[in-house]
């Protein structure tokens, strides 16, 4: 394993390859309780100035691929507001450090976002305190694996919405109002989308909700200049997977059957919504882009 992300190497052995110990966790998980310890960038991810004097507000920010992106916004320049749960305040606040290390403004936004009114509470927070939204990235997400639809209760089938998809309704929704040409919403769908396992049901058919979602917004929104596109993961190593996401059986042999042999570690998509995020990619709205170790989105 190397935490170096510019040398050159080869991608099947960089990280951790399976299989992996049984590591159930309660969710919403913690970034501690993994074996091995997911890369975020802590160590690896070097800015070069991309995102500069920009302010951006990231869901499921304490952890994952939000935790990566937040890591990544701020050493290229961005002041970062972070949304999470109250009980991951532990994981959050090394965050908020890691941002503040990087001479950027961090903010802490707690809170659930399956309440409509604490999603606008939250986008005019992030906003006052930040002094401006330019960039918004919806992440937070929640995936619970059963094998049968008889499995999904009510209850699970309507979190996993409000979460994935009401949310991201609510909360760009509220944003729009503040964001000004050359602004960016980037979205966090799946290789569920196109490829739903039998047992992410629910999870699945929100992550092709947030594909729709993306390209219809991004049509709507174009001619005031701001963009919006998707980042669809493969099997990423995140807390997500071992606190529900996946059943434990599965998680001894994650990422095994990509073409590269593993799962992905959040280092490694971050540069992707950083790409996004930039002026770099003015050209590109309404795109889904894949990070998905070889697998097909189509």
């Amino acid at each position: 394993m190397s935490d170096d992300q510019t040398t050159k190497q080869d991608p099947t052995t960089q990280y951790p390859q399976p299989p992996f110990d049984k590591q159930p966790q309660s969710a919403p998980g913690s970034v501690h309780d993994m074996t091995p310890a997911p890369d975020h960038g802590e160590e690896s991810y070097k800015g070069s100035g991309r995102l500069d004097g920009r302010k951006a507000l990231i869901t499921g920010g304490d952890s994952g691929i939000g935790r990566a992106v937040a890591i990544a916004f701020a050493r290229e320049g961005a002041d970062v507001a972070i949304n999470y749960l109250p009980s991951e305040e532990a994981d959050a606040q090394e965050v908020i450090k890691l941002i503040e290390a990087a001479g950027r403004k961090a903010v802490a936004l707690p809170g659930d976002i399956t309440s409509e009114a604490f999603c606008t509470k939250l986008v005019s927070d992030a906003a006052d305190q930040l002094g401006g939204l330019d960039i918004l990235v919806n992440n937070a997400g929640k995936q619970t694996a059963r094998e049968s639809i008889a499995d999904i209760s009510t209850e699970q089938f309507d979190a996993t919405f409000k979460t994935n998809v009401y949310a991201l309704f609510w909360i760009s929704k509220a944003a729009l109002p503040h964001l000004k040409a050359g602004a960016t919403i980037i979205n966090t769908a799946s290789i569920q989308a196109s490829q739903p396992s039998p047992n992410l049901l629910d999870y699945a058919s929100t992550k092709a909700a947030i594909v729709a979602f993306t390209q219809a917004l991004a049509q709507q929104v174009a001619e005031q200049g701001i963009r919006a596109n998707a980042v669809a993961p493969g099997p990423y190593w995140t807390p997500l997977q071992p606190s529900g996401g996946q059943p434990q059986d599965k998680i001894e042999k994650f990422g095994e059957s990509t073409p590269l042999g593993r799962p992905g570690q959040p280092a490694e998509i971050a540069p992707l919504y950083v790409f996004l995020a930039s002026q770099e990619s003015s050209y590109s709205t309404g795109g889904v882009f894949g990070s998905t170790g070889g697998l097909l989105l189509g």
